[in-house]
């Protein structure tokens, strides 16, 4: 009887909390790992944020507060996956790693992945590291992974499969009526395209802010970029998860990725938006969840995400 008490007793003890510890590499670049339990021996991950100043939970000062990068890292960290998530360089507490953060390019993104995940691997022992990028940070680690040393495979989330250039001009001709606004938006986008720079400043605010002059540097360098040739050239794991629900980047995109990498893995999630919560394809209430960080993250994206980790 005092066995079987003692055994009921273990059951019912709860798992012990995930270890966070804030983290730096020379740049300054700062983040946050977090462990599944202390000593706990586990795979390790870098999460590469999405586009803009997004910082390491997932939150933007441009409206976006899921905190999806915290919820996924809590995720991963209760299925035995350790996670460091970063701020961008020249962006939050990694300012100071960049006079002018609109200078800081894909490049060097992809530069501060691998050696993101060269101090990840030293500091836990892991014989290699893993990339998940989310939106653009798929593109960075799909760039890390051209030179990455000590790179497990890539996690690409919500990833492009087209050059960045049609991503905007599909974006661009939904928005906006045809004519002549459209025209010159379309050809201010082949002129970047081509390494011209492009004046914006009679167009509306909207386009003038797509199109300013600060940013377009940055523009030309990521126009360069094809994800499919990039992931045709990787050699490594590859897993692809895809929501149904994306209305930023569509089905397709995984599709075609997974066409230029046939030995990819692709997961597509029903109900599942761009910033990873469970979303209606309608716009209005998909839109909602992208300021809600009470929503938690939709439990099949950690849940694909550990598993394809754990089994390679």
């Amino acid at each position: 009887m005092l066995a079987i008490a003692f055994a009921a007793a273990l059951a019912a003890t709860p798992a012990a909390p995930p270890v966070e510890t804030f983290v730096e590499i020379p740049g300054p670049l700062k983040g946050t790992q977090l462990a599944p339990a202390a000593g706990a021996k586990a795979p390790v991950a870098v999460i590469l944020p999405g586009s803009g100043p997004t910082d390491r939970d997932g939150n933007s000062p441009l409206g976006v507060k899921g905190a999806i990068y915290r919820q996924l890292a809590e995720g991963l960290a209760a299925r035995g996956v350790t996670t460091v998530r970063i701020d961008k360089r020249g962006q939050f507490a990694s300012g100071a790693a960049a006079t002018d953060g609109n200078r800081v390019f894909i490049a060097d993104l992809a530069a501060d992945a691998n050696a993101w995940a060269a101090d990840l691997k030293k500091r836990t022992g892991a014989p290699c590291v893993w990339l998940i990028g989310h939106s653009e940070g798929a593109l960075v680690a799909e760039v890390a992974g051209q030179t990455g040393q000590d790179l497990c495979g890539l996690v690409l989330v919500s990833a492009a499969g087209e050059k960045f250039g049609d991503i905007l001009r599909r974006q661009l001709k939904a928005g906006l009526p045809p004519g002549a606004l459209l025209d010159q938006t379309l050809d201010n986008v082949a002129a970047l395209e081509a390494g011209r720079d492009v004046d914006a400043s009679a167009m509306p605010p909207g386009l003038q802010m797509l199109f300013a002059p600060q940013v377009q540097p940055f523009l030309k360098a990521t126009f360069a970029y094809d994800p499919t040739q990039l992931l045709k050239a990787y050699k490594g794991p590859v897993l692809i998860v895809q929501g149904k629900t994306d209305i930023q980047v569509p089905t397709d995109s995984a599709e075609r990725l997974k066409a230029t990498q046939p030995d990819a893995t692709l997961v597509e999630l029903e109900g599942v938006n761009h910033v990873l919560k469970s979303a209606p394809a309608d716009r209005a209430a998909n839109v909602a969840t992208y300021s809600d960080p009470s929503l938690p993250l939709a439990p099949a994206v950690p849940e694909a995400i550990a598993a394809f980790i754990k089994t390679h």
